[in-house]
């Protein structure tokens, strides 16, 4: 595991995995606006100024010694935009991961592609050999993305929402 607080970016075929910064906040509290984002997961839409104060907490990283949390920002080659966000939890060989793509770049399969990358990177960059994800029973949507970054559904819940497991592959093994 990197003993630094921050993770290193990552690519895939369309988007640029950004560390997370809190001068992102302004397009970010834009990508996250419609109240639609959080139907399943609760809550509202951050003002710039409510996401920049998360984000700093965010980069501070845990109190935690022995967990990391990574996040990135997601960049649109093609346009340059912000898009949506990846984060993981690390703890050991085990992250727990989560997504979201704000609601005009939904439907062109940005968060699995986004996923999927974020388990390779795991996998490569931090010694993950687990991933862990909460997805909301009743959203098909993440259930599909949980799906592509190669997790399965536990018969496990937490606050509502489905345990999604898997084991990411080695580097090199697809």
């Amino acid at each position: 595991m990197p003993t630094t607080i921050a993770p290193w970016p990552f690519t895939t075929a369309r988007l640029d995995a950004l560390p997370l910064d809190p001068a992102y906040a302004d397009e970010m509290a834009a990508v996250l606006a419609d109240p639609a984002l959080y139907v399943f997961t609760g809550g509202g839409p951050p003002d710039a100024g409510a996401l920049r104060s998360r984000y700093e907490g965010q980069c501070a990283g845990s109190p935690d010694p022995g967990e990391r949390w990574w996040n990135w920002v997601l960049r649109v080659r093609a346009d340059g935009r912000l898009a949506g966000y990846v984060q993981a939890t690390v703890r050991g060989p085990r992250a727990e991961i989560a997504w979201v793509i704000g609601t005009p770049w939904q439907g062109r399969g940005y968060a699995s592609e986004a996923a999927q990358g974020l388990a390779a990177h795991l996998v490569a960059a931090g010694g993950v050999l687990e991933l862990l994800a909460h997805v909301h029973p009743d959203h098909a949507a993440s259930e599909r993305v949980a799906k592509a970054a190669g997790l399965r559904p536990t018969g496990e819940r937490a606050d509502g929402e489905r345990r999604w497991t898997g084991n990411p592959p080695a580097p090199g093994g697809r």
